[in-house]
């Protein structure tokens, strides 16, 4: 113990020494005295710059005034039990006589300390029992953090939730899913690892492995743990330890000569020179973490090496650093420290050394950072005791009550001042805490790099973090000053599966984390148009997918046109079929009053023929894009001209029957079949396909529609029905007139053949009811635009039939064989 009395003592406890000697316990002796190995120099500094922060203090006359502040310090040495035992030492110390002969305890009214968390909160618990407030100055622990278990815990180091948080969104950051986890096996480590897989997970990465170090690790245990990070497909990992715990792992890890990893520390062993050395930097390059901040202290230097090893107030762990340092030893008489054994060396010192000719960790102030902790959590002490002093002199109560006397203070009466401290230090850093007791979680983000091969390892800062800003502002990164591991430039890639891109999507692999997943495609109809999209959309009703499927393309719209090469072949069919149509009809009326042409009905065939043109002409109604005009026209047209065209057959069929049966005596049914009675019936027959027309019309006409369900990837533009049932009368009506109409001339087939046109309507109608009733399956198996070439093709072949088989031989006489173009020759009978 160092100590130096003061009005106001203020304990410090710091593990000078970073291992214990593990003592055998047989409960039949007294154990010895627990010892300690391993004088850690970083820490030493730490207990200095306590010693010179008091001093500072104590020569400011603008900051506790007239008031000294002593101090008493305290290895620990990393145990909680020896960290206990210097608690308990603290609250309980030996008496001291005063001036007056009256016996009284000096006035530690405050602990500063401990460094670790697990430390902190043994101490914590212990101190809850005396209202004695602990300000730690490296305790990190989000669970310190929770007021029911440690109501009198402050600290001047963020919380873990912070730097969880942090590191998860530098995870998140640099795109990596795939990260392991290391941790040491107490509660900084443990809270660390569960906090940080907590946050990573809800930013969508995952945890590939978990690994706890323990305290005393054997080398079994450590060449698990490397064997584990070595064989891990993860290639970043972030590690919550303190430098004592990662070193026995890194050694391990050199010893193997393990590269290829990108290491994330927390900011326990970040600016680690125990861990940050030549040695180690092939296996650790680029190791990027948060540090806590840094500050430049002006004087400490100075102090820190003019330190004697033998001056007053005598201190053991400076005679401890000068013989560790110099490799010799002081003679003197004075005790070591209580907690370690005294090592002989062969050469002896003189105490006239110089540090200032030395490097070591001890007198480097390049990376004040927990030696910065150390400053504000004295100043912070002292600012509460002096605002303690304002209220004395004021007489002014801040609580309600008659204001403590500062020199016969108790620890409880500190609490409510210390919880309401707020003031702006030297370095121009606002200090206060939250109501957790926590300050502002606020880091520096650092980069191991070497400026030369054989060079130092230094302390990059690269970026920052501060929590009390805004989430988007918090996390700041100067990502072109990094060096990765490796001494590259490019970030590395740590990932269980690799990044899926547009048009595929995730399926996570059965039993696995949610970042190792395989991409599937798309699914004809759906696109993703980012990466890892868990799942594809759907296109809108009227797109398709592209041949990438990552963008909705407009589906392609199909109809029958006349652009098209098999639609003008149609076209061109329809119109020679109407030119064919006229130029009979032009025969006919040059040859009209020939005998053929009048025996055979010449105004029926005139009207036949203007019926048949008509067929020929709707049939174009069927090409090109169905519209709201359209689509009606081509129905109606169907139906009234071979309504026209069937009629016009009947009553010529009707007319050679009619005539050969009148020739029988006593048959007068010929004069009900002259031509006024043969205008009439074509007319009622039409009139009636034209009244079921209008009704449908009327009612519910056809439309266009846009057909998206019998192909996923193209778009139908077709004629809808409108009335199915009406739809259904005109063709049944049509089918009707031509099974009438084929049953007469079939009756009539035996008639004179000169004179009898009842056999070629007999064909024509055999075609005509066979085009149609093949039409109706072969309608209903055409896909798409097919469909519409099925009904032109039914109505030209149906019309090409009556045309062929009714006036081909007429004009194959007239033209061909006159000679049969007589009265005679058709009265003749074969």
């Amino acid at each position: 113990m160092v100590h130096k009395e003061g009005h106001i003592v203020l304990a410090g406890m710091f593990p000078i020494h970073s291992k214990g000697i593990n003592q055998q316990l047989n409960f039949t002796s007294q154990p010895d005295q627990r010892t300690c190995r391993g004088f850690n120099m970083r820490v030493f500094r730490w207990s200095q710059s306590m010693v010179y922060f008091i001093e500072e203090i104590n020569r400011n006359p603008a900051l506790l005034p007239n008031i000294t502040l002593g101090y008493r310090l305290y290895d620990t040495c990393g145990l909680t039990t020896l960290s206990q035992r210097t608690t308990l030492s603290v609250v309980s110390q030996p008496m001291k006589r005063s001036n007056s002969g009256v016996c009284s305890s000096p006035s530690i009214p405050i602990i500063i300390g401990d460094s670790g968390s697990t430390l902190s909160m043994a101490n914590s618990r212990l101190l809850n029992l005396f209202r004695i407030p602990l300000v730690s100055y490296f305790a990190s622990c989000a669970c310190l953090s929770n007021k029911q278990q440690f109501p009198y815990f402050f600290r001047t180091i963020p919380s873990d939730v912070n730097q969880a948080n942090a590191l998860a969104r530098l995870v998140k950051h640099f795109g990596w899913t795939w990260v392991g986890t290391v941790g040491a096996d107490d509660a900084y480590g443990r809270t660390g690892i569960e906090l940080f897989t907590a946050e990573v997970t809800r930013l969508g990465a995952c945890v590939a492995y978990r690994v706890i170090i323990p305290k005393l690790p054997t080398h079994q245990q450590l060449h698990e743990i490397v064997r584990t990070i070595r064989d891990s497909t993860a290639r970043v990992l972030v590690v919550f330890a303190i430098e004592e715990d990662i070193k026995p792992v890194v050694d391990e890890i050199v010893r193997q000569n393990v590269t290829g990893k990108q290491w994330v520390a927390s900011e326990a062993w970040v600016t680690s020179t125990l861990i940050s050395t030549k040695e180690n930097y092939p296996s650790l390059s680029g190791t990027i973490g948060f540090a806590i901040r840094r500050a430049e202290i002006p004087g400490l230097k100075s102090f820190l090496e003019s330190m004697q090893p033998l001056a007053k107030p005598y201190n053991p762990f400076a005679r401890e650093f000068w013989e560790t340092q110099f490799q010799c030893s002081l003679n003197t008489t004075l005790p070591f420290a209580s907690t370690t054994e005294p090592v002989q060396h062969s050469r002896t010192c003189t105490g006239k050394e110089s540090i200032r000719d030395t490097q070591s960790i001890y007198n480097d102030v390049s990376e004040l950072r927990v030696t910065y902790n150390v400053h504000k959590a004295v100043y912070t002490v002292a600012h509460a005791l002096h605002n303690l002093l304002l209220c004395q002199r004021q007489n002014v109560s801040a609580f309600t009550q008659q204001c403590p006397d500062i020199l016969h203070l108790q620890p409880w009466q500190v609490i409510e001042v210390l919880r309401k401290v707020n003031y702006t230090n030297i370095f121009g850093d606002s200090i206060y805490f939250d109501k957790n007791g926590d300050p502002v979680g606020s880091y520096d983000i650092v980069n191991w790099q070497r400026k030369t091969k054989e060079g130092p390892v230094q302390y990059v800062t690269v970026g920052r973090f501060d929590s009390s800003l805004p989430t988007a502002q918090q996390l700041v990164l100067n990502q072109e000053q990094i060096i990765w591991y490796g001494e590259t430039k490019k970030v590395p890639v740590s990932v269980c599966s690799a990044s899926c891109p547009q048009g595929f999507r995730k399926v996570i692999r059965e039993g696995q984390p949610v970042c190792c997943y395989d991409c599937i495609p798309c699914a004809e109809g759906s696109i993703s148009n980012t990466t890892d999209q868990p799942e594809c959309f759907l296109c809108p009703e009227d797109f398709w997918s592209n041949q990438h499927r990552n963008h909705c393309i407009p589906k392609q719209i199909e109809f029958l046109s006349y652009s098209e090469a098999f639609g003008m072949a149609l076209a061109a069919t329809a119109i020679l079929g109407a030119v064919a149509a006229i130029t009979v009809a032009a025969i006919f009326f040059r040859h009209r009053d020939t005998p053929l042409v009048r025996a055979n009905n010449s105004e029926l065939s005139f009207l036949l023929l203007l019926s048949l043109t008509l067929c020929f002409m709707c049939a174009l109604t069927f090409l090109g894009q169905p519209s709201h005009w359209a689509c009606p026209l081509r129905r109606t047209a169907f139906g009234l001209t071979f309504a026209l065209c069937l009629s016009c057959l009947l009553s010529k069929t009707l007319v050679v029957l009619m005539a050969f049966k009148a020739t029988l005596p006593g048959n007068n049914a010929a004069k009900w079949f002259r031509p006024p009675q043969q205008r009439l019936g074509v007319f009622l027959c039409s009139v009636l396909q034209g009244g079921v027309c209008v009704v449908w019309l009327t009612t519910a006409p056809p439309y266009p529609v846009k057909n998206t369900w019998a192909y996923r990837d193209r778009i139908i533009l077709e004629c809808h029905l409108g009335s199915v049932a009406l739809f259904c009368c005109v063709l049944g009506y049509i089918g009707c007139l031509a099974a009438f109409c084929f049953i007469l001339a079939f009756l009539a087939r035996k008639l004179p053949d000169n004179f009898n046109e009842a056999k070629f309507i007999t064909f024509s109608m055999l075609i005509f009811c066979a085009v149609w009733i093949t039409f109706i399956p072969a309608y209903v198996s055409s896909p798409g635009k097919f469909t519409v070439a099925v009904e032109i093709f039914a109505i030209l072949a149906s019309s090409y039939g009556v045309l062929l088989c009714i006036f081909v031989p007429k004009c194959y006489i007239i033209i061909f064989m006159p000679e049969r173009n007589s009265k005679k020759y058709l009265m003749s009978q074969k």
